[in-house]
């Protein structure tokens, strides 16, 4: 059995809970924007690499001018979208996300209606 296999039977046994339709991968997949050849050339960079390249490719399409874009500013916001994302697909339910966040339930439900998490993983289903 290859590790994608046992990686996707994790997976699978995970997503009982709440959360069973969140996999990030998965919504990415379906919209076509990853594949698992990606997946694997992205294994193998850094999440610093990750970021760096993400704004270079970004820079690129306005002739390298990120100038007036407050990067630094937005950076906390960001994360802290990337982080829901990646909880809410990582995570049983709910309750494990709060957990792992080290706030309460009601307070994941203020920051995943701030962040609309609820939204970006209920619109994977439709395609």
């Amino acid at each position: 059995m290859g590790w994608q296999t046992k990686i996707n039977k994790k997976l699978s046994k995970r997503h009982d809970g709440s959360n069973k339709n969140s996999s990030l991968a998965n919504k990415l997949k379906k919209e076509k924007k990853i594949n698992e050849e990606f997946e694997i050339m992205l294994a193998g960079l850094t999440l610093e690499e990750i970021i760096a390249l993400k704004l270079e490719l970004a820079s690129k399409a306005v002739n390298g001018h990120l100038y007036g874009l407050p990067i630094w500013g937005s950076l906390p916001n960001i994360t802290k979208d990337a982080v829901l994302k990646y909880l809410t697909s990582a995570c049983k339910s709910q309750s494990d996300v709060a957990r792992a966040l080290g706030v309460s339930k009601n307070r994941l439900n203020e920051i995943y209606r701030k962040f609309k998490v609820k939204d970006y993983f209920n619109n994977f289903e439709d395609f």
